[in-house]
């Protein structure tokens, strides 16, 4: 599949644009309202900017080509973007749950409806972005695009928790019950941990990327199968695979019958690459070692 690097690039600087606004209309309100919740949000939606710009340049890097120094491609810096924006929603995580759980001690702050179509215009707009970017995430293979829609995923939360907060602190004021008047912090607290675990899950894929972890047990099964559908491997000895950003290199040893000369070995090595490829085009390298294989010793074992 052929990645549309321009569509990509588009739907960073949506992102980004929109980081820009929202971190500013939600502080502005937030402030003004005296919303705890919002205000942690627009901090949050500050941190989005600082991330969003770090998948903008990681996206850029990426996809230039296979150099001597970087004869594997630069598929990884979205993978290093992907853990950055993991770290930076684990620090506004920690800082909205702070400031939150200090709001429950001090009097209840009068809730505003600016402050409640405010986080609602914001829920809205940021589940659209959520469902834009991550289908073409998906479709292009883009770790740091598909962290940047989980980025707007915890937004979302956030957004849900700010409407339900401020909405129930509005109650609270009308029908004079307390506890409802505390919605606003409450809210904070819960949107925090939501989005502190959205962190954690996006920091162990990366690190796992980064660690050279091996693909899930499923798709290495699968190579398995297509490998040994080449009637010349006699063995297959070991199959590894790694993500490296937005593509798959496989690392393949097998074993061939040894009396086969140079170009048949060759020839064997390139029909596994061209298979494996074929059936899934998220691999972007097949590294095939070839072991000799002596029928005698086979039998023997």
């Amino acid at each position: 599949m052929k990645l549309d690097w321009k569509s990509s690039i588009v739907a960073i600087w949506i992102s980004l644009i929109s980081n820009v606004f929202l971190t500013i209309a939600k502080f502005i309100v937030g402030v003004f309202s005296k919303s705890q919740v919002l205000i942690a949000d627009a901090l949050h939606n500050a941190g989005d900017v600082i991330a969003t710009v770090a998948t903008l340049t990681s996206s850029m890097v990426s996809k230039k080509p296979a150099d001597e120094e970087h004869p594997y491609g630069h598929g990884k810096a979205e993978v290093i973007a992907s853990l950055i924006v993991a770290i930076i929603l684990a620090a506004a995580s920690l800082y909205m749950v702070y400031h939150s759980i200090l709001a429950l001690f001090e009097p209840a702050v009068k809730a505003s409806w600016i402050a409640l179509i405010a986080a609602f215009l914001s829920l809205i707009w940021k589940q659209g972005l959520y469902r834009y970017c991550i289908r073409l995430g998906e479709e292009q293979k883009s770790k740091g695009l598909i962290a940047t829609a989980k980025d707007h995923l915890a937004d979302v939360y956030a957004s849900i928790a700010a409407v339900v907060g401020i909405g129930a602190g509005l109650l609270g004021d009308v029908f004079s019950i307390e506890i409802f008047r505390f919605g606003d912090p409450l809210a904070g607290v819960v949107v925090s941990y939501l989005v502190l675990k959205l962190a954690y899950d996006m920091g162990k894929e990366s690190i796992g990327i980064l660690m050279e972890q091996n693909v899930p047990f499923p798709e290495l099964i699968q190579f398995h199968h297509i490998v040994d559908t080449i009637p010349e491997v006699k063995r297959i000895d070991r199959i590894r695979a790694r993500e490296h950003g937005h593509y798959v290199i496989v690392d393949i040893r097998v074993s061939v019958p040894n009396q086969l000369t140079v170009k048949e070995g060759h020839d064997v090595s390139r029909r596994i690459k061209e298979s494996i490829i074929k059936e899934n085009p998220n691999v972007e390298e097949v590294l095939v070692h070839l072991n000799p294989w002596f029928p005698e010793k086979s039998d023997g074992m």
